[in-house]
């Protein structure tokens, strides 16, 4: 598919430059027309539900590795993590680590466990947002349960390295656990490559899906030592008299889901598996790399990490010489139509593969 034949599936590009998939993807027509077409379905054949799990469960383990029964059906992110945080068992005395300035996906499920007497401790980060696999290991030791951490920061677009820290966690007995909310779609993950053995995400960012959707990968490795917490009818053997868990991650899935917004994120998956994920990276850092360079232009100060590729993602934060100028900048480019997020005291610009160097270059002369 060519640039022009992608931009016509997201009909916002024709009303906005849109830079703000770190908030949320625009509905996309193919998402849009699975949903009405799974919405005619249930008007007309009552009591027929159309919807398949396996679709939904089988693009992401192509997307993300693993095998499909190793994926749960989730609402979100959080509610992934917290099934994970509360079926571990933890006694008074054990620890987890996490970086600093974590989204609150990543922090509240573990921080609830401070209660029960375990330790939460907070690895630095520098200015950037960055840290380098070091600040875990001067954390971690035999009591260390859980590695928990963003694959992407959503406060600048860092990229930790994975696989190192899969490697540091797992000498020291230590599950690795990673939010996939801003990286799943947009980056390359690999659960099996890199080790990771619990991985949780939502459908309505980089994987083209609408809000209340969202899975759960649970590793082979680890599905043993993980009890659901809230069975619901498809997490088990349907008997009456007893329970029966099924071996695979099906056993975490609480209950019934909006079935017409699972039914319309399997179109976006399916579009992501067809572009390719790789594609969609590189293209993600060639729109980074003109923003950037324009941003230092203009005298922008970039909070971003930008020395090194391998941190970056479609991600960047800057601001402007104060908050009130900054505020400014965000509403000339709303009233513009230019879409992006004022983040604290930053603006996040989050471009995607349906972006244009055209947009890109509207973007940067309006700023």
């Amino acid at each position: 598919m060519n640039i022009e034949e992608i931009r016509s599936l997201f009909p916002v590009t024709k009303e906005a430059i849109y830079l703000n998939s770190a908030s949320q993807s625009p509905l996309n027509i193919l998402v849009y027309n699975r949903l009405q077409n799974c919405l005619k379905t249930e008007l007309q054949l009552l009591g027929k539900k159309s919807f398949n799990r396996d679709n939904i469960r089988v693009p992401l383990s192509k997307l993300l590795g693993g095998s499909a029964d190793e994926y749960a059906l989730t609402t979100s992110t959080g509610v992934g993590i917290g099934i994970v945080a509360q079926g571990l068992k933890f006694k008074k005395g054990d620890n987890i680590i996490i970086p600093e300035n974590e989204h609150w996906n990543t922090t509240y499920p573990w921080l609830h466990l401070e209660k029960e007497g375990v330790e939460i401790r907070f690895a630095k980060v520098n200015k950037d947002e960055s840290f380098e696999p070091s600040a875990i290991k001067k954390l971690i030791d035999k009591n260390t349960k859980v590695v928990a951490m963003a694959a992407v920061r959503y406060n600048s677009g860092f990229r930790p390295n994975l696989t190192a820290i899969a490697k540091i966690a797992h000498e020291n007995d230590a599950l690795f656990i990673v939010d996939a909310a801003q990286a799943a779609g947009m980056i390359p993950i690999d659960v099996d490559k890199d080790e990771i053995d619990v991985l949780s995400g939502c459908g309505f960012k980089w994987l083209l899906g609408l809000h209340g959707t969202g899975f759960l990968y649970v590793s082979k490795r680890v599905i043993k030592i993980i009890n659901p917490v809230l069975p619901g009818m498809y997490a088990a053997e349907r008997m009456h008299d007893q329970l029966s868990f099924y071996k695979d991650s099906r056993k975490f899935e609480t209950g019934t889901i909006a079935y017409p917004l699972f039914d319309a994120w399997s179109a976006g998956l399916e579009l992501l598996l067809k572009i390719g994920v790789e594609n969609i990276y590189k293209k993600a850092i060639e729109n980074t790399d003109v923003i950037i360079e324009g941003l230092k232009n203009k005298g922008y100060q970039i909070i971003s990490p930008i020395k090194r590729i391998e941190d970056r993602s479609a991600i960047i934060h800057f601001k402007s010489d104060s908050l009130e100028t900054t505020k400014m900048l965000y509403q000339k480019l709303i009233t513009k139509n230019v879409l992006v997020t004022l983040q604290g005291e930053n603006i996040r610009v989050s471009p995607n593969f349906f972006t244009s160097k055209r947009e890109i270059k509207l973007f940067l002369n309006l700023i």
